[in-house]
């Protein structure tokens, strides 16, 4: 059976570039294909060969990728995969799109839907530099709609990350996904019971991360905080908080690797659709405080690896807090709930059972 891998593109580091990294782990055979590629920027595929689209020929492509959106469904388009039994995707835009033969499979991992045109407003709020170009981006938008729509239907099977990208998916494009919880290295995390006093906050300083949430209800508690992670927010956040706050930037994974051991709880105040972090701080034996939605409520168990509060407000976390105190946490139980549901191996074995199902139709 020959296989080929699609991603979106391959110009940056982050949770959908690493799911596609564990695929092209688990398919060494496979031949890789994507829009835009960018070795120095993105995830490490060795010597194997990435086939590029006409994309890659435009100058400065993999550096201002995003103003090539209009051209990406042309791209996937054009690339001749009649030659692949199975297809797999890696998505949140435009690698749905791909041909393939008849009595081909493609199975999407989407890892959502595409989110510029389906929730624009949200989306031009965190790249403030287009929001002035809304009145022409709109028409471009509708009609990018409609070919989205229409390239939604290649794949045979959605795969989503969580309940929520699900449901997502099914109002998007009228099609069912399965769930597959996305996994953590296990091994880049250590676990500890001796924790120390203070609490972790982990994530781009990014205005829906909410990280003034965090920031408002420490400077009321005055209990040390650590935020790791870098941002345009990072200026205001540091302003408006108090001595007990520290924001440490970018720290190098030994150092995060310890924070997520060592504090007493991590939290979360975004709205993740999927969110690697809690499941990160579960497997350092850590629990989490959540806003109580999207991909935390697939990961976490109230009470047993972590507390949630029901609004994005300092008010309602601060109340968290108080109650995440008076829980007599088993560290131990919080890790191996984490190892238990969401290591490679859990991802694959449900993975492979997914695709047999498919190339079994």
């Amino acid at each position: 059976m020959k296989v080929a891998l699609v991603h979106d593109y391959l110009t940056q580091r982050g949770g959908a570039e690493r799911v596609f990294e564990l695929l092209c782990k688990r398919y060494p055979d496979a031949d890789i294909f994507t829009s835009l590629y960018d070795p120095q920027h993105s995830i490490d595929l060795g010597d194997r060969v990435v086939r590029t689209t006409y994309l890659q020929k435009i100058p400065n492509a993999p550096k201002y990728f995003k103003l090539l959106a209009p051209l990406y469904y042309s791209a996937f388009r054009s690339l001749d995969l009649s030659e692949y039994d199975l297809i797999i995707s890696s998505s949140t835009t435009f690698a749905k799109g791909v041909r393939k033969r008849p009595d081909a499979k493609h199975v999407c991992f989407c890892h959502n839907v595409t989110r510029f045109l389906w929730d624009t407003k949200t989306y031009l709020r965190e790249y403030t530099a287009y929001r002035r170009f809304y009145p022409l981006l709109e028409g471009v938008f509708q009609w990018m709609r409609q070919a989205d729509l229409r390239y939604s239907q290649e794949p045979d099977l959605y795969i989503a990350n969580s309940s929520v990208v699900a449901r997502r998916i099914h109002q998007t494009y009228g099609k069912p996904a399965q769930v597959v919880n996305y996994p953590i290295d296990s091994n880049q995390f250590t676990f500890s019971d001796q924790k120390e006093d203070f609490y972790l906050a982990s994530a781009r300083l990014l205005s829906y991360k909410r990280i003034d949430v965090i920031v408002e209800a420490f400077n009321w508690l005055g209990w040390s905080l650590l935020i790791t992670g870098d941002g345009p927010e990072r200026e205001t956040l540091q302003a408006r908080a108090m001595n007990n706050i520290q924001f440490l930037g970018h720290v190098p994974d030994a150092t995060r690797k310890q924070l997520m051991a060592k504090s007493r709880s991590v939290i979360v105040t975004a709205l993740e659709d999927y969110g690697l972090v809690p499941i990160e701080a579960n497997a350092s034996g850590t629990p989490v405080i959540a806003y109580g939605a999207g991909g935390v409520l697939d990961t976490q168990v109230p009470g047993t690896t972590g507390v949630f509060f029901k609004s994005q407000t300092p008010e309602a976390l601060h109340a968290a807090l108080l109650k995440a105190r008076t829980i007599p946490w088993n560290y131990r139980n919080i890790r191996e709930h984490a190892l238990s549901h969401f290591s490679e191996t859990v991802f694959f074995e449900s993975v492979d059972q997914v695709i047999q199902g498919v190339l079994g139709d």
